[in-house]
């Protein structure tokens, strides 16, 4: 193999390894690009689903969604979810209690929760810095970009 071939086929500083001609150049994995799976907690159907579509249109691949508790809890047992987004209320139940034992039943979900609501940020301050949530983004703010730049961020 020449020299020049050899620089289209590896990267500058790596070891030279004899290839074929018929091989194609290896994609290098750009960590920023890595899909993250994602379960959405929320008691809305309707907003679930538009969720869901949105963030899988933006690249985001939503392995689940739940309505309470209980189902959020088997969820994330069972689909292990990169990132968990969590309505603050889910109808009589707390998305704040929901964030505190998904982190304490899952501790690899620490600073992978995002707290969402279509309430604004300033009227849950004190509850959100509180809490082991990643951060928080209104509804109307929602997107992968958001998402992920907020969990990649390690939170607040």
């Amino acid at each position: 193999m020449s020299a020049r071939t050899a620089a289209l086929v590896r990267p500058r500083g790596a070891s030279l390894v004899p290839a074929s001609c018929n091989v194609r150049r290896a994609d290098y994995c750009d960590a920023e690009q890595v899909l993250r799976r994602c379960l959405i907690v929320d008691d809305n159907e309707r907003f679930l689903e538009i969720a869901r579509l949105s963030l899988e249109r933006q690249g985001l691949e939503v392995a689940g969604t739940a309505t309470s508790i209980a189902g959020a809890l088997l969820e994330a047992a069972v689909l292990r979810p990169d990132v968990v987004l969590v309505d603050v209320a889910l109808g009589e139940e707390s998305g704040f209690e929901l964030t505190r034992r998904l982190v304490e039943d899952f501790p690899e979900l620490r600073a992978r929760v995002v707290l969402i609501s279509t309430r604004g940020e300033e009227d849950l301050a004190d509850l959100i810095a509180s809490s082991p949530a990643a951060g928080f983004l209104s509804k109307s703010l929602l997107s992968a970009t958001a998402v992920l730049n907020l969990v990649d961020a390690g939170g607040r």
